[in-house]
């Protein structure tokens, strides 16, 4: 199937079930950056359950911005707390060491445009799992887009009900499983299993 999503921060794992599954895949960019969603914010389960991530953006003096203009506010090392927060989370994981030395660069650098971070990291969790990444952008935006699998209600997580089935997390036995977070959390549990689950997995 030809697939349309937004590219968001580290997606969530039903992105990257649409991704895995798809024949082709289309980045919207054309979009109107919308607060509150998952262009700019992650999900992982830390010691204490659920934990968001948050990338601080620059607030537009305009009305009607471009997700694609968004800049990232760099004023203060949001990167490190977020670095630190993952090691917290998943240190003592079957595969964050195995992956680390790909991801730990990703924080240490300074992105100027929220995309081209949110880019990176899909290209980074991409590797991890050994799935190839190609990729088209759009040129325009449409609200409407025939014969293409519309997926870009995913980067609103309140609107996104995907299902999935558990996997061993490092604290499911204080708090049980969480669903849909990060692929990151599956990477780090799962590792290289990882991309066969995804394949597996019904959206």
């Amino acid at each position: 199937m030809n697939t349309l999503l937004y590219p968001s921060y580290f997606p969530s794992i039903s992105h990257f079930v649409a991704m895995s599954q798809s024949e082709q895949i289309t980045f919207e960019v054309d979009d109107n950056f919308q607060k509150q969603t998952n262009r700019n914010r992650t999900y992982i389960y830390s010691p204490n359950g659920i934990q968001l991530l948050n990338i601080p953006v620059k607030h537009s003096t305009t009305a009607h911005q471009k997700t694609k203009d968004v800049q990232i506010e760099n004023s203060f090392d949001w990167q490190k707390q977020h670095f630190k927060s993952l090691e917290a989370a998943y240190r003592s994981s079957p595969f964050f060491e195995y992956f680390e030395y790909i991801i730990e660069p990703f924080y240490t650098k300074k992105h100027h445009f929220l995309i081209d971070l949110n880019f990176e990291s899909i290209e980074i969790a991409s590797k991890c799992l050994g799935m190839k990444l190609d990729f088209e952008k759009t040129t325009e935006y449409f609200s409407e887009v025939p014969e293409v699998a519309d997926f870009r209600n995913l980067v609103n997580g309140k609107k996104d009900n995907s299902q999935f089935e558990p996997y061993t997390q490092v604290f499911g036995d204080k708090h049980g499983f969480l669903n849909n977070l990060s692929v990151l959390d599956l990477l780090f549990n799962e590792g290289r299993f990882a991309l066969d689950y995804l394949k597996n997995q019904k959206i």
